[in-house]
């Protein structure tokens, strides 16, 4: 069984209105987690500590979405020369 890793992480938006940063330099990288809920206890302290700052946004990215090892040459598959 493969692991469900979660990844949180997060930063200062352009605008509120759009989910593309300001300075991806400075993203901040909560952790990567076990399972969801773990994640999401983490995403919810980052998001409440920041809650004064409407452009700071935080989210949760699936990890073992990005690569599914029953799946042939998945998209994250590493390129050979």
């Amino acid at each position: 069984m493969a692991q469900r890793l979660h990844l949180v992480f997060g930063g200062e938006l352009i605008s509120p209105e759009k989910n593309v940063f300001k300075d991806i330099s400075a993203l901040h990288v909560v952790g990567i987690f076990p399972d969801y809920e773990t994640a999401y206890l983490a995403w919810k302290a980052e998001a409440q500590r920041t809650v004064d700052n409407a452009h700071m946004r935080y989210f949760i990215a699936n990890l073992h979405r990005l690569r599914q090892e029953e799946d042939q040459g998945s998209a994250t598959e590493p390129m050979t020369s």
